[in-house]
């Protein structure tokens, strides 16, 4: 009797087990991730803009989704031209990063020139990342003030000033 009820227990179990891990593998084969709108990336890339305009700075904001696509571009009307592909390239910098293209620039110090010849990055200051529950669901790259630290200022500003949209995004 107890070698007929091992048996079965044999068999069994890892059937069981299968029944049981089964569902838990196919579950981590697809990932949910928030997207940031078209709306909240144009308000960030205007409220950068104001922020720098403000301060008495013609710039560039762009804002790119999570990975480097650009989803708002805005130039204000003194800005050069140049000043979105530099913006750009900050955003793509913080994508590549996960931080602050200024905390990238200071840690990374021993690859930065490396980096800034890999096409579409530029590791200076003025990219900051857009974060919805400690995910980065974009990142906001600003190019024209004159200083880096100046382009994450605005950047700053606009994300704390729209920072109860961002952090209670559902």
């Amino acid at each position: 009797m107890f070698r007929l009820a091992s048996k079965a227990l044999t068999r069994g179990l890892p059937a069981l087990a299968l029944l049981v891990v089964t569902p838990a593998l196919l579950a981590s084969d697809f990932l949910t991730q928030r997207v940031m709108s078209m709306e909240m990336a144009r308000d960030i890339a205007q409220a950068t803009v104001d922020a720098c305009r403000e301060m008495g700075y013609q710039t560039s904001a762009v804002v790119v989704d999570r990975g480097g696509h650009p989803q708002a571009i805005l130039r204000d009307s003194l800005a050069a031209p140049f000043t979105i592909q530099i913006a750009h390239d900050k955003a793509r910098a913080v994508i590549l990063s996960n931080v602050a293209s200024s905390a990238f620039r200071t840690n990374r110090n021993d690859i930065r020139m490396e980096m800034n010849h890999v096409d579409g990055i530029l590791v200076l200051d003025g990219g900051l990342p857009v974060e919805v529950a400690g995910s980065m669901v974009g990142a906001v790259g600003v190019s024209g003030a004159p200083g880096g630290h100046l382009d994450e200022q605005c950047a700053q500003a606009a994300l704390d000033a729209l920072a109860d949209r961002i952090d209670f995004a559902m």
